[in-house]
């Protein structure tokens, strides 16, 4: 595992990451200030948590100290990525555009800046590990950072002059037949750490002859902000969503405290601990979740290239019209659109559980035909496997390395019976305006909707949702500071307002693929349930301590999470 000492830099820090000082009680502490731990006082929590402090680094100057660098395929891997405790699988959340001057570090970098990457972290193996650092940063009025992969779409596991609470080593997965809560047996279930990724529970799944509800993605983490933010999968239609299969957390909270968060102990914590936002109520160490027998499932795939966005249109409302001819088989399916200048590629991933070749294609047939009769054809790849194989070999590594924002939008039901030639209209507008990539992820309905009675701080909207779409707008390494916010600042005022326009008055979004701009994040995120969260955070977080972009409490803080804003 690549990581860096406590070393000298660290126990005597500089004035080049000195931040000016605001009054103490509104500030977070920050190099420079008074009551910004001392070295003796470094050297000190280091000893005591069995020396797993370390530096952290952005990703491009840990590369720097590589014999040879990060090849290219190093840098592009998620898999490389996780393992660098300052590393994002988007490159551009380790950077700070918006200082003055811009902290950044590239691979080109002559110069690297901290950013907005941690100063230094605690490399746990241990939940009393996350205890003692989040007693220390408590004690300190430190900012924490929760980091378990750094998968994660709004740059919330990261930040700038902050201590890193890294739970990478948290590899741990048990199994149990019946699991118990209070007094009331759940059933099936695995205990899994929080550091562990999708692709090794899949496997430790099969061998259990078990599947579970998670990501298509390698990198994510079950037991993360991934089942916090709600958490979207292939199987949602048939198992629904993470957070409505998890029975159980074992969490740090913001007083240094391990406790248990489930129907039985602390109640209201594990409502909000189910969709009511990523990084918001703790550091977990672990979480448990319902599994199920595992089946054979058919993966169908089809790829076409077209040439304009007017193909796109066209194509997208066709889709739109037949997305009802797939509800009998309960599929999951992201059906994507990529900017591949002059040319736009179509990609369209579908997961049926339980049935076979022929019934599948006989539902597709409809959709394929009529697609064929405009002069539309796809390459079309077709398989049936255990569902544990299709899921493990489908995105064997995550891209990362990457610099780009992302948008959504829940659409409805209606949305797609009412208006389906809204649909195409949109995704041409996008396109043309420069997004690089459309998302149409159908994860939702089947029993993601009959689940809505479980009580859960999951936004209302996900129960009416049939599609969750996203979209991006990238830029590359040389894009100065000022022409990424000209990016940021398109993304929210105007991408994401056409997919909120598509999906109508009051829409909703999934937290953990969305803007961090988002401007009434408490409505689009949370919903109805904004008000009792903040109630829920004042109880176990009252100091904030844990702050991140978008989520409950950042109201109340800069976009940094450093100072205090208003009263």
């Amino acid at each position: 595992m690549m990581l860096f000492a406590l070393s000298q830099s660290l126990l005597f820090l500089t004035t080049s990451v000195v931040v000016a000082a605001v009054s103490a009680h509104r500030c977070r502490s920050q190099p420079g200030d008074a009551s910004f731990p001392t070295s003796h006082q470094l050297a000190a929590f280091n000893s005591s948590i069995d020396g797993r402090l370390i530096n952290v680094a952005p990703s491009a100057k840990l590369c720097m100290t590589l014999p040879g660098g990060c090849t290219d395929a190093e840098w592009q891997s998620g898999i490389f990525r996780d393992n660098i405790p300052g590393a994002m699988l988007q490159v551009n959340w380790e950077q700070d555009y918006d200082s003055n001057p811009p902290s950044l570090c590239f691979r080109n970098s002559t110069n690297c800046g901290q950013g907005n990457v941690p100063i230094f972290g605690v490399n746990a193996s241990t939940a009393a590990q996350i205890q003692a650092g989040v007693r220390f940063a408590q004690a300190h009025n430190l900012k924490i950072a929760i980091k378990a992969s750094g998968h994660d779409y709004l740059g919330r596991s990261t930040a700038k002059n902050s201590i890193l609470m890294w739970t990478r080593n948290f590899q741990n997965i048990t199994f149990h037949d019946s699991f118990q809560v209070g007094q009331k047996i759940m059933g099936s279930a695995v205990t899994v750490g929080s550091g562990v990724g999708m692709q090794t529970l899949y496997m430790a799944a099969k061998a259990q002859g078990k599947i579970f509800s998670g990501a298509r993605a390698n990198t994510a983490v079950l037991a993360g902000g991934y089942v916090q933010g709600a958490g979207h999968a292939p199987l949602a239609p048939t198992l629904g969503l993470a957070a409505d299969n998890a029975l159980e957390f074992q969490i740090v909270i913001a007083d240094g405290s391990l406790v248990t968060a489930n129907e039985a102990s602390n109640p209201d914590l594990f409502w909000a601990l189910r969709g009511g936002g990523a990084g918001s109520w703790g550091v977990i160490i672990s979480a448990t979740f319902r599994v199920f027998p595992t089946f054979d499932a058919v993966l169908h795939t089809t790829t076409i290239t077209v040439n304009s966005t007017e193909d796109v249109r066209t194509l997208s409302t066709l889709h739109a019209q037949h997305i009802f001819d797939m509800d009998p088989l309960h599929p999951g399916q992201y059906y994507r659109w990529l900017a591949t200048p002059p040319t736009f590629t179509g990609v369209s991933e579908t997961h049926f559980p339980n049935t076979s070749i022929e019934a599948v294609n006989a539902t597709l047939a409809p959709y394929l035909n009529a697609a064929s009769e405009l002069g539309f054809h796809f390459d079309v790849s077709i398989t049936r496997s255990l569902v544990n194989d299709i899921l493990t070999g489908l995105v064997p590594d995550d891209q990362g390395g990457v610099e780009f924002i992302s948008g959504s939008r829940l659409l409805s039901d209606d949305v797609y019976r009412q208006n389906a030639t809204a649909v195409g209209v949109a995704y041409k507008l996008l396109l043309d305006g420069g997004v690089s990539v459309i998302s149409e992820c159908l994860v939702a309905g089947g029993k993601v909707s009959r689940n809505a009675n479980i009580s859960s701080a999951v936004t209302p909207k996900w129960r009416t949702a049939k599609t969750h779409v996203i979209i991006n707008l990238p830029w590359s390494e040389s894009t100065t500071p000022d022409k990424v916010e000209a990016v940021r600042e398109d993304m929210t005022h105007n991408k994401v307002p056409i997919l909120a326009a598509l999906a109508g008055p009051g829409s909703g979004s999934y937290s953990n693929e969305a803007d961090v701009r988002e401007p009434d994040f408490q409505t689009t995120f949370f919903g109805p349930n904004f008000a009792r969260l903040s109630e829920i955070k004042k109880k176990y977080d009252p100091e904030d301590l844990f702050i991140v972009g978008a989520g409950v409490g950042s109201e109340n803080w800069d976009s940094d999470g450093l100072c205090r804003v208003g009263k």
